[in-house]
């Protein structure tokens, strides 16, 4: 299968422009089985931002996250209508392997889920799986990826120890080292700061800040706080109530910059969950 080739500009991450289209969705459906998940989302993510999605449980947030890297592909009966282009590129085209879309597009997710391993070898297994053997490159990745994630100076001399012996919130930075060191274009995180402290989560949100100019950021956050702290833009999803069957749809309601969804939102919808009129 082909791979997902990334135009040289895009990879001298110096030569990139804020703000180019990363992805383009267009009119995307997703299914599972016959249940309709979400149903025409429209929307463009930009180069070297931080997207947030944000609306109540069941909206569909993290199902349209997954299409971005074709992670409900896993899932038996998944399908997704629409086109999503990636840099210009269809994702869901035939000739385009899943597992190259998820070496570009990494993903980080809400629960942190370290391998039964040394910190080191974490961070060094995809680096390694894709071939790369020789210890001081590996030893460069694995320090150069631990700095991105600021966790290098807690675990520099312990890095041969379990990662199972870290807190939750060097464990979610270390998920994070892990994502980095396959040296990914766009990283997706789902919810990573649910299950952290306010200072783990400040150091998630910090972090974010740190690395977007090197990297396109989308986020799942339930936090609309966090939404406001760390995002440049934001789009909000709500749930469409389907009487007759019983079942709930997830549309996109409104996207724009976060500034003006929080603060003069086009939609009353919007204005109504940014306020806390509704749930």
């Amino acid at each position: 299968m082909a791979k997902l080739e990334v135009p040289e500009t895009v990879k001298d991450k110096a030569a990139a422009e804020p703000g180019n289209p990363v992805f383009d969705v267009r009119d995307v459906s997703t299914y599972y089985g016959n249940f309709k998940a979400v149903k025409n989302v429209s929307l463009t993510i930009h180069e070297n931002e931080v997207t947030a999605f944000i609306g109540p449980s069941g909206c569909g947030k993290t199902t349209v996250l997954r299409t971005l890297n074709r992670m409900n592909d896993l899932i038996p009966g998944a399908r997704v209508e629409g086109d999503i282009t990636y840099r210009g590129q269809s994702l869901y085209a035939k000739q385009v392997s899943p597992t190259a879309v998820r070496r570009r597009i990494g993903m980080v997710f809400q629960k942190a889920n370290p391998f039964p391993k040394s910190i080191y070898d974490n961070v060094a297994y995809g680096p390694r799986i894709n071939g790369i053997r020789k210890k001081s490159d590996l030893d460069g990745i694995v320090e150069r990826s631990l700095k991105q994630a600021a966790l290098w100076d807690e675990v520099k001399n312990r890095l041969n120890k379990s990662a199972l012996g870290m807190s939750g919130g060097q464990q979610q930075r270390l998920c994070i080292a892990r994502t980095l060191a396959v040296e990914p274009d766009v990283v997706l995180m789902d919810e990573p700061c649910s299950a952290l402290d306010p200072i783990a989560t400040g150091r998630i949100e910090d972090l974010m800040q740190e690395i977007k100019s090197q990297y396109t950021i989308v986020i799942v956050t339930h936090n609309m706080q966090q939404a406001t702290r760390v995002s440049d833009r934001t789009a909000f999803y709500s749930v469409e109530r389907n009487e007759e069957s019983d079942t709930r749809t997830g549309v996109l309601v409104e996207y724009d910059q976060t500034a003006k969804i929080f603060e003069n939102p086009s939609n009353p919808l919007t204005g109504d969950y940014v306020t806390g009129r509704m749930g």
